[in-house]
């Protein structure tokens, strides 16, 4: 869209720090982890600091001759040293490709030979605990960020390499190349450029610009390996405030960070922000100096809404939902506020970035689409990938006309506001918005910390819980929730950490399904609560 695209120079994704180190030298980066490939690198660092890391393992890479428009596969253990490798492997002009940590190895290795032998920077423990021996004949070289293993080279070993300057490559060439989610199948890798990042910036960077003030910090909690980390941390480098980086989501961990580097602005998953409920009752108050609480990945509850919000002391706090996807990064935005209440319709997300981004729906069977007959949600952005690698057709395939189609149903209203009911292969027979039905259920089962409402093998609608610190659902509070709600099967409580989950927690909703099929690690809550 026109407003993407004026003095669209590209991310530039390799010389990040370098120039938000000239602009703001004494701005820095705190992590809640060490790094595994550098180790010795403070918790507290200094823009310069990380900028001169990115220039040394860039170096190093050169020094193996990782060059220009090669690939480079980064799996290893989590952690942001992975973010840090992806700027090293664009500054020497080659195509970081990020896969999760989270990944087996049998669907690494397939990945491993859709981009066609590699580089592969990985880990001893990866090597030895989860990889096949298969991925050593799949990659051109084995590169280590960490421990030792017959035929792998340690990063350690390349240190002291002759620093090599930036490589500058074409805007429209491919920067980066991340994966789906997986919530369907493998995983696609999909091709970003420099400019369809830039594209993307370009939204976020204005809404932050106009929320918080500079001197502000800004907390990220994102996948690591996930497109989204590639402009909120820009965004919060580039415009001059101290970046918190979390790995850990545990809200006692998290709770002490914030206690001392209270955040003004915070972008995590929905799954995150659920978990942090609990932080609204911690007496520290971690969460009072947030002006923005912001979530990008999939929906997010009202529930949770409300009570983050309320747990911010700022005038005018603002939750701030995007909807979007991997492919094409943010799309429709909208804000909420106390005023709201904790029972809103969630399945509002907004309304197009105006110049930016363009969303319609198309029918499904000749009628316009409402709420009652929802049609598919499709979408326009430059911020779109350029391709599936190795898998051009399946790209094609979702292109209409300019328009990608994102895999949802739903409609807008009068008022233009882009309505989501569900996915489309979500969808339940005689349920109108199965998210509709987790939304209300969270609000009125305030124990639950996860709802997903699954098919059964009958295709009844079954309610699959999870409670906090996985006490047994209370089943008088249940049967009183569900009135008034679509008829629903008996509930089946699971542990939240038994769930299958995708990189950026999102419940792998199909699995799910195909496991509750299989009779696999499955209680009824009566079962549950007789116990």
């Amino acid at each position: 869209m026109f407003l993407q695209r004026i003095n669209n120079k590209g991310i530039r994704l390799g010389t990040l720090f370098d120039r938000a180190a000239a602009r703001h030298p004494g701005n820095f980066v705190i992590l809640d982890h060490d790094l595994d490939i550098a180790p010795e690198l403070s918790r507290r660092a200094t823009l310069t600091e990380v900028a001169e890391l990115v220039a040394e393992l860039a170096s190093r890479l050169w020094s193996v001759q990782v060059r220009p428009g090669d690939h480079v596969v980064v799996h290893k253990g989590d952690g942001f040293d992975i973010t840090l490798l992806a700027c090293a492997i664009a500054r020497v002009g080659a195509v970081p490709v990020l896969l999760s940590p989270k990944l087996d190895g049998a669907t690494v290795a397939e990945l491993l030979r859709r981009v066609g032998r590699p580089f592969l920077v990985t880990d001893q423990e990866k090597l030895e605990h989860s990889l096949p021996a298969e991925v050593m004949t799949l990659s051109r070289e084995v590169l280590l960020a960490s421990g030792t293993y017959e035929g792998a080279t340690a990063f350690a070993a390349l240190a002291g390499a002759p620093r090599v300057p930036a490589v500058a490559m074409p805007a429209d060439h491919p920067t980066l190349i991340t994966h789906t989610s997986g919530t369907t199948g493998t995983p696609k890798l999909a091709v970003h450029t420099g400019t369809s990042f830039q594209a993307r910036y370009r939204p976020q960077a204005t809404v932050v610009s106009t929320a918080v003030r500079r001197s502000e910090p800004i907390a990220v909690h994102v996948s690591f390996v996930h497109s989204r980390m590639f402009t909120a941390m820009p965004i919060a480098v580039l415009q001059g405030h101290p970046l918190i980086v979390l790995r850990d989501d545990d809200p006692e961990t998290v709770g002490d960070l914030f206690s001392q580097v209270p955040p003004g602005f915070i972008e995590a998953h929905p799954n995150t922000f659920l978990r942090w409920e609990v932080l609204a009752e911690d007496p520290r108050r971690p969460l009072a100096n947030v002006k923005y609480f912001s979530s990008t990945f999939d929906a997010i509850h009202p529930r949770t809404v409300n009570r983050l919000l309320q747990a911010s002391g700022r005038k005018n706090r603002r939750f701030a939902q995007a909807y979007g996807q991997s492919e094409v990064g943010p799309i429709a935005a909208r804000t909420y506020s106390l005023k709201d209440g904790a029972d809103f319709n969630g399945r509002c997300v907004g309304v197009p970035f105006p110049g930016m981004t363009g969303v319609r729906v198309v029918s499904r069977d000749g009628n316009p689409p409402d709420k009652d007959n929802p049609g598919w949600i499709e979408v326009r952005s430059d911020g779109r990938i350029i391709s599936y690698l190795g898998e051009h057709q399946r790209w094609e395939k979702q292109v209409n006309d300019g328009w990608w189609r994102m895999g949802d149903v739903g409609y807008r209203t009068k008022w233009g506001c882009l309505h989501l009911l569900d996915r489309e292969v979500d969808e339940i027979p005689g349920v109108k918005s199965t998210l509709e039905i987790e939304d209300k259920l969270f609000t009125r089962v305030p124990e639950l910390v996860e709802v997903i409402i699954i098919p059964g093998p009958d295709g009844t609608a079954v309610p699959v819980v999870s409670t906090r610190d996985d006490k047994p659902l209370d089943l008088a509070a249940w049967q009183s929730a569900v009135v008034g709600l679509p008829p629903l099967a008996e509930p089946v409580q699971w542990r939240l950490e038994d769930l299958p989950q995708t990189a950026t927690t999102k419940i792998k909703r199909l699995e799910l399904a195909r496991l509750l099929g299989a009779g696999e690690s499955t209680t009824t809550a009566n079962q549950s609560s007789a116990q």
